[in-house]
């Protein structure tokens, strides 16, 4: 049992999630995505932005900064299987909160929510991508190392 090929890449896809998700390059976009979650969620108080006709503003990206800290924050560790499509979820969250100074109703498009929500949106974006690469280039990886080898070898 212990050599199954089945059981064998599985150990394999393992080992190498765990040196994934060590790698500097991950750690490094793991705690980015994280601050810059954090940030989204707190930048109506930051900015200033919390007050009058920007209560929903503020609402909005209370939420999307909590989903995006969420969701970059948990895929490279503990389900980096699935990281590809956690970021794909966080390049979305990244857009919305471009747009949403124009989509939240109400007259919210003044200079700093929109500068705010801009520059956020594109570093979310720009790390979701990142993310997402590196999940991809894993993927890549791992298929040609723990199917190639376990089931070449019983052949």
């Amino acid at each position: 049992m212990e050599t199954h090929p089945d059981l064998v890449g599985t150990r394999e896809r393992h080992a190498l999630a765990e040196r994934a998700a060590t790698t500097p390059r991950a750690q490094a976009i793991e705690m980015m995505a994280l601050v810059t979650g954090l940030y989204l969620a707190a930048s109506p108080w930051i900015v200033g932005f919390n007050g009058g006709g920007f209560s929903r503003l503020a609402i909005v990206n209370l939420i999307t900064g909590l989903a995006y800290a969420l969701l970059m924050s948990g895929g490279f560790g503990r389900a980096y299987d699935r990281t590809h499509s956690m970021a794909w979820a966080a390049c979305a969250l990244g857009a919305w909160t471009i747009i949403a100074p124009w989509v939240v109703a109400g007259n919210v498009d003044t200079t700093r929510t929109v500068v705010n929500n801009v520059i956020t949106g594109i570093v979310a974006l720009l790390l979701a991508l990142a993310a997402s690469a590196a999940a991809r280039a894993r993927s890549g990886r791992q298929d040609q190392g723990a199917y190639g080898g376990a089931y070449g070898a019983g052949r």
